[in-house]
């Protein structure tokens, strides 16, 4: 390492408290390996996990790797330097493998020990640029990740009152930026927590976000940067 040229220091002295999980939406792996190490792409990751399972470290932990881009989660603008990214490869069409998947929970597992990184701070790209990425996308099982203790779900109680205005209020102590429309939160939500449900939100929306935004309100120990 590194086997891609597309990288800096950490802003500011950061240390990373996010990881974000991408799919490459390419159609091989070796063509996404390609990319992720091409200067003129000026894209990059930290990590990189082939289908079979098969773990390719691009950029140290310790340097800034480009792969998030513009968005924010909590009180982070600067989201590639206070994070990792890790790039599954994934046309975005497919389930994502068991063997993929077990790489994955072996890695992240390291990666949170490492940097004392807590589950509700590994995040999906759509979780912090709401409308501009989709990724990991639908098919992603978030709660198997959660039932290993590194990433959250959510448990369903009493849903507060159904209101665009409450659902948002409850997004935001969460972590989903202010700076989205409702629509463009609501549907990073679900695409994370309820893939399934369209159309306006609802009791089933406001009881989960009611949940999250209880248990693991963003940035409790961690400075805007």
């Amino acid at each position: 390492m590194p086997l891609s040229p597309n990288h800096g220091p950490r802003r500011l002295g950061a240390r990373p408290d996010l990881v974000v999980i991408h799919y490459t939406a390419m159609t091989s792996h070796d063509e996404a390996l390609a990319r992720l190490c091409d200067p003129e792409a000026e894209v990059s990751a930290h990590w990189l996990i082939s289908g079979s399972g098969a773990v390719t470290g691009l950029v140290p932990e310790d340097l800034r790797a480009w792969h998030a881009g513009e968005g924010r989660w909590g009180g982070v603008s600067d989201v590639n330097s206070r994070s990792i990214g890790i790039e599954l490869y994934n046309r975005g069409d497919h389930p994502f493998a068991g063997p993929q998947m077990a790489a994955l929970e072996e890695l992240l597992g390291e990666i949170m020990a490492r940097w004392s990184i807590r589950p509700e701070r590994v995040i999906g790209h759509s979780d912090m640029a709401p409308g501009r990425k989709d990724d990991p996308g639908p098919r992603f099982d978030w709660r198997r990740l959660a039932q290993h203790g590194l990433s959250v779900w959510p448990e369903r109680g009493q849903a507060p009152p159904v209101s665009s205005s409450g659902f948002d209020d409850l997004a935001r102590r969460f972590g989903y930026t202010a700076e989205a429309s409702h629509e463009l939160r609501l549907r990073a939500f679900r695409l994370r927590f309820r893939p399934r449900a369209h159309g306006p939100v609802e009791a089933a929306d406001m009881a989960l976000i009611a949940d999250l935004a209880a248990r693991f309100p963003v940035d409790r120990d961690a400075p805007a940067a």
